[in-house]
């Protein structure tokens, strides 16, 4: 078996934190690639490394001095080299970073420096190899990731290597330079390194044991997620939920390559399962519930509009030419709403209504703001009747009204529909239904 593991930042965060992982690699002969983010916050009020990347290079792309933040830096990383005891400098490494920061070298090459530190720490640490990403992940010239030949050239190299660490979050240009992906992106590395060495387990490292089924902000304590399919997972994390970026679980989907979150301060604990399909029956009707604030619904009303032909192309094309997005859009025999993001919408709201009455002559428009969408995921409710009469009646017992419903043709959710002020209400209302009353 070979599994590829991703450290977050929390989990590199000091010399003790790296300890633990050590620990864990070395429990398992498997664990053969690791994936190292930079290191995270240390305490409560402390930076990340990357921030302090970003800060250091922002004094420096202005003229200013940035030797004082730089020399903090190094100060991070010594102080955790000086905790394992190894000999390892990176003097050498940093002269090269104050060069390229005095040549404009760019925020992205900034930031990846925290990932090739630390993947340059744990190289030595662990005795493995080190693969400077910039070598093995690669972008086109439009920014857009290469995953052809990233799979080919990463491939052949790590087929060469009985174990290596591979930083995270960054790749290179056609010409060299270094590209970033987003933030979390260091989870997509993994993803990559994974599909790239056909590894049997992709093992997410992290500060917590796996999904929760809801926002502990909201719920204290939430029960947690055992098994979750790409697809559950893809529906919670649009609507907010966040452990892993979601795009990591584009490359290990494509291979069948199941991804288990783990907690690197409880090894013990099994985390959370990701898989293309199962047939584990799981423990509750529902997988998890999550949702956002800050939608508006713009209803459109017209007789009989059901039967006008292209309607609902034009209605939408109105919010198109505006460049505004649309989430959901519910509609009846004479009725259409289209739910957007508010702050996108409100600046332009006029103008869309202007295009709505030019392109669709409504009877009405009608436009209403402050409102919260949540997703009730799982893949229990497709086999259990009663699961949206089960929700309405959490909802009304809680006295809140529901503004809209909308269910997916794959009944793996239920989209929700409530005012801002009754969001974290309605959740704790749906939680209690189908957590609570089942444990």
């Amino acid at each position: 078996m070979r599994k590829v593991v991703k450290f977050g930042g929390s989990s590199l965060a000091s010399a003790e934190q790296f300890k633990k992982v050590g620990d864990i690699i070395q429990a398992e002969a498997s664990r053969k690639f690791v994936v190292p983010s930079a290191p995270g916050k240390r305490f409560k009020g402390d930076t990340k490394v990357t921030d302090m990347l970003y800060g250091c290079y922002a004094l420096a792309a202005e003229n200013k001095d940035y030797h004082q933040e730089l020399a903090l830096i190094k100060a991070r990383y010594d102080e955790i080299i000086e905790g394992l005891g190894l000999t390892l400098s990176l003097d050498q490494e940093f002269e090269i970073i104050d060069r390229q920061f005095a040549a404009k070298a760019g925020k992205d090459y900034a930031a990846s420096r925290g990932e090739y530190l630390n993947g340059h720490i744990m190289a030595a640490y662990l005795g493995y190899q080190f693969v400077d990403a910039a070598e093995v992940v690669f972008f086109k010239e439009n920014g857009e990731f290469d995953a052809a030949k990233t799979n080919e050239i990463m491939g052949e190299r790590l087929k060469a290597l009985s174990n290596a660490v591979v930083p995270g979050f960054y790749g290179s240009y056609p010409d060299g330079r270094v590209k970033t992906f987003s933030r979390g992106g260091s989870d997509i590395t993994g993803s990559i390194v994974a599909r790239a060495i056909q590894a049997d387990v992709y093992e997410n490292w992290t500060d917590v044991s796996g999904f929760l089924i809801t926002d502990p902000n909201i719920i204290a304590g939430p029960e947690k997620i055992e098994t979750i399919t790409y697809k559950e997972l893809r529906e919670l994390s649009y609507m907010g939920a966040g452990v892993l970026h979601e795009d990591a679980i584009f490359p290990v989907r494509s291979e069948g390559i199941p991804i288990n979150i783990r907690n690197t301060n409880a090894p013990d604990d099994s985390g959370t399962w990701i898989v293309e399909s199962t047939c584990q029956k799981p423990r509750f009707i529902i997988t998890g519930i999550a949702g956002k604030k800050g939608f508006c619904s713009i209803t459109i009303e017209k007789e009989m509009m059901n039967a006008e032909i292209g309607f609902g192309r034009r209605a939408l094309q109105a919010f198109e030419d505006n460049g505004i997005s649309f989430e959901h859009m519910p509609s009846g025999i004479d009725t259409l709403t289209v739910f957007a993001h508010q702050d996108e919408f409100m600046h332009k709201e006029q103008a869309v209504v202007s295009a709505l009455h030019r392109m669709c002559d409504p009877d009405h428009i009608d436009i209403e703001g402050d409102l919260s969408l949540i997703a009730v995921v799982g893949r229990g409710m497709k086999s259990t009747r009663g699961t949206a009469a089960r929700i309405f009646s959490a909802l009304a017992h809680a006295n809140i009204n529901v503004r809209m419903i909308d269910q997916g043709s794959s009944e793996l959710n239920i989209i929700i529909g409530v005012h801002d002020s009754d969001f974290e209400n309605a959740i704790r209302a749906i939680y209690n239904m189908f957590v609570l009353v089942q444990l």
